[in-house]
């Protein structure tokens, strides 16, 4: 049996060194971030070229199944799986982590959404953590952003008023404070991204008693196989043999 993971996440990651050897495993990173942790067995770097190309790939390669364990706000990638999936008449897996029970935060729909509040509330300091493509609706702010990123953004897509943090999790609590308390932080700007890598941010907001504006996850592909743990993954593919 031969399966392609869409990864790039720990979840990913995790998943192929479960399956490998016993089964073929190919692991798929869209190449966007540099010098990526690699899983175990067969890695391919890129895009695929939207539906038709990713359609293409999994009959040129003699795929069997699809497991996608992308990012949770990678909406155009589940998308096209799920389009070249159905074409192919081939199985699908999403392997989605748990989202963040948003507790008191404010939820939103979009980044765009995230900033109107914060220019509504009169936020004065953010602690901007929506990762690289998110921070093109903060342009106009007259806010200060702290903007924590693992790649830097395109300079034309950063408010006026910023300070860059690249770095990449897991984060610690006692960090998340130390660093809250040191930028005079008063809104948590975030994604549901769900997971224990980037959770302490939260828990130090709410120690801290800074409000959290927490942007959903997109909806998934209707009638779409979902499960949240690495083993119920794992599952999925013993029975798709």
């Amino acid at each position: 049996m031969r399966v392609l993971l869409l990864g790039g996440t720990a979840e990913g990651r995790a998943l192929a060194e479960v399956l490998h050897p016993g089964v073929d495993v190919v692991s798929s990173l869209a190449g966007r971030v540099p010098d990526p942790a690699l899983p175990v067995g067969s890695v391919r770097i890129g895009g695929f070229g939207g539906v038709d190309g990713l359609h293409s790939y999994l009959q040129e390669e003699h795929i069997d199944a699809v497991v996608d364990a992308t990012h949770p706000f990678a909406a155009t990638m589940t998308a096209h799986a799920a389009q070249a999936c159905e074409r192919a008449k081939m199985p699908l897996l999403v392997l989605a982590r748990p989202a963040w029970e948003p507790g008191t935060a404010e939820v939103v729909a979009s980044d765009r959404e995230a900033a109107e509040i914060v220019a509504r509330q009169r936020y004065k300091r953010v602690f901007l953590t929506t990762g690289r493509s998110g921070t093109r609706a903060f342009q106009g702010s007259d806010a200060w952003f702290l903007i924590r990123a693992v790649t830097e953004p395109d300079i034309d897509s950063l408010p006026h008023h910023h300070q860059l943090l690249l770095s990449r999790g897991p984060y610690r609590y006692d960090d998340e404070i130390a660093t809250m308390r040191e930028h005079r932080i008063d809104t948590l700007v975030t994604k549901n991204s769900g997971g224990d890598m980037t959770r302490a941010k939260l828990d130090a907001a709410a120690a801290l008693d800074i409000p959290v504006v927490m942007v959903d996850r997109p909806a998934l592909p209707e009638g779409i196989t979902v499960v949240g743990t690495v083993q119920q993954a794992a599952e999925w593919v013993a029975r798709q043999t």
